[in-house]
């Protein structure tokens, strides 16, 4: 086993390594390899989870390293888009998206979300509300955010909250229109 990352104390749990190193070989491979329809993309390192164990790879360190690999194939696939399809048509899906993100963000208050009944907890509405505020302004008026800005993003648990899986799809939906016009 490599030390590819700096490593969790034996009691502190980190991540487990064979599942890294097997996944970070499947992305050299998926890098260098040709195209073909089991392509891996941005948006599957971005949901690449990985299992804990004690004395696995510090978290911090991994997590960074998937971050640049995201970037590094969200570039791939710009270019790759670019090259097919003309950068014009490229920058008009990412309007295209960035407007209905901006429709869905900039409702009031309170209603941007579906929300969990009051016997569950969701994210904290006036957490997401916050950061749904500084997204319209990020799109309509280049506010300054960062793609780590919405990556690092962390919600208090609220009872009646909004629901977590809409809005960490919407939030991923973000993160794809921010690398599209980086």
């Amino acid at each position: 086993m490599s030390t590819t990352f700096p490593r969790s104390s034996k009691k502190a749990p980190g991540y487990n390594l064979k599942q890294v190193e097997e996944f970070l070989e499947s992305t050299r491979q998926a890098y260098d390899g040709a195209d073909g329809p089991d392509q891996l993309t941005s948006a599957d390192i971005r949901h690449t989870a990985f299992s804990m164990q004690k004395g696995g790879y510090s978290p911090e360190h991994v997590d960074a390293a998937l971050e640049r690999l995201e970037d590094a194939f969200a570039l791939r696939e710009r270019e790759r888009a670019t090259s097919e399809a003309g950068s014009q048509a490229w920058l008009e899906e990412a309007r295209s998206t960035a407007q209905v993100l901006i429709n869905r963000l900039g409702r009031p208050d309170g209603h941007r979300f579906s929300r969990t009944s009051i016997f569950s907890s969701g994210y904290n509405r006036a957490d997401v509300d916050s950061l749904s505020a500084k997204l319209v302004s990020y799109f309509q008026d280049g506010t300054t955010v960062t793609v780590d800005d919405v990556r690092t993003a962390v919600f208090r648990p609220q009872r009646a909250g909004y629901r977590e899986a809409q809005v960490d799809l919407v939030l991923d939906s973000v993160v794809d229109v921010m690398l599209a016009v980086r």
